[in-house]
């Protein structure tokens, strides 16, 4: 493992290279399936999504399922199939690279070696013919030039680090042997092996129990202390990732309606979708043992509605907001909130 690098102070960032990642605008559409579709409009998968990430800091990404989370952390590595997809305009400096303009061979260096991800599915982003150990060795190999023994002893030591116990069982073990920890740690190491600047952790703890998901979030935050890697935590789940995030982003429908440090997202929640989220987690207080849930669901790419997406499940709503999309409005504490209701 490498030293901890001395973290920037974040009232002294500013722009450019004080910013590992740098996402501006990004826009990513998919073209609508079948010929009929073909004059049709593009779906707006991501919206206009700006974020920054300084070198190790934590952000997280909160949102439903369907609100672009995973395309804008698929999109940071290029890993949006394209077609259907269709990177629409944006910019992701990734430490003074723009992700967006790199040749094939530039990507291929990038990913696995200074930007990993961790998918959410295990199962399904580890090849079941290959044993777990096969394939940590061949990720090594890709990125580094070292020896087949040095190669073994790196993976074993990976193992070992993610807090595997009997690290030579899982190595030469089959995914499908697995528990889904084992999978999950596995997958871990394989990101960290190749001691990348940026983690992307994408549901990491989708599908384990409540007792497993606080073991690899335990995890994920000692390695982070360790490595002084930068993380993006995706998660549905506001609870889970205001415990690791030093700041939060909040997506709604492709756009971003809420970006601010957690200590100002917890306490002071301004966007009414980020309050429904709040209210939403259990609590222990809840009335006649209910939780408080958001009306309706996130809408589909191809119904989304006029004006604020969330106009439909907001008790706030105004006639504005059903008809004009809200601008982005900076408030101080470094908050931004995308609502007619802090527009001037």
């Amino acid at each position: 493992m490498r030293a901890v690098p001395i973290r920037a102070n974040k009232e002294t960032r500013g722009t450019g290279l004080e910013y590992l990642l740098d996402v501006r605008d990004l826009r990513v559409y998919f073209a609508q399936p079948g010929a009929a579709s073909r004059e049709a409009a593009p779906l707006r998968a991501v919206d206009g999504v700006s974020f920054h990430v300084g070198r190790g800091d934590v952000l997280g990404i909160v949102g439903e399922s369907g609100c672009g989370k995973s395309v804008t952390c698929l999109s940071i590595l290029r890993l949006v199939q394209s077609p259907p997809g269709i990177y629409a305009g944006g910019e992701i400096n990734f430490d003074g690279m723009d992700t967006l303009t790199m040749d094939k061979h530039q990507l291929r260096a990038l990913r696995g070696s200074r930007i990993s991800m961790i998918f959410q599915e295990p199962m399904a982003a580890l090849n079941p013919v290959f044993t777990v150990g096969q394939q940590l060795c061949e990720a090594i190999r890709l990125h580094k030039r070292i020896s087949k023994p040095e190669i073994e002893a790196l993976a074993m030591d990976m193992l070992r680090q993610v807090r595997i116990p009997d690290a030579r069982r899982v190595f030469d073990s089959y995914a499908y042997t697995l528990s889904g920890g084992l999978r999950q740690r596995a997958l871990i190491a394989m990101a960290l092996s190749c001691d990348p600047d940026l983690i992307i952790a994408d549901e990491p703890t989708t599908a384990l129990d409540v007792t497993i998901q606080s073991k690899i979030m335990a995890l994920l935050r000692k390695l982070r202390e360790e490595t002084g890697m930068a993380v993006i935590l995706v998660s549905h789940d506001l609870s889970l990732v205001s415990e690791s995030a030093d700041d939060i982003l909040v997506m709604y429908s492709g756009r971003v309606c809420e970006y601010a440090p957690v200590a100002e997202i917890v306490k002071n929640p301004l966007h009414p979708y980020t309050l429904g989220l709040i209210e939403s987690r259990p609590s222990g207080k809840e009335r006649d043992g209910r939780l408080r849930a958001i009306p309706g669901a996130v809408p589909s790419l191809s119904d989304r509605p006029e004006g604020c997406p969330f106009h439909p499940r907001c008790d706030r709503a105004s006639a504005r907001c059903r008809a004009e999309l809200p601008p982005d409005v900076a408030l101080p504490g470094g908050h931004m909130v995308s609502c007619w209701q802090y527009a001037t």
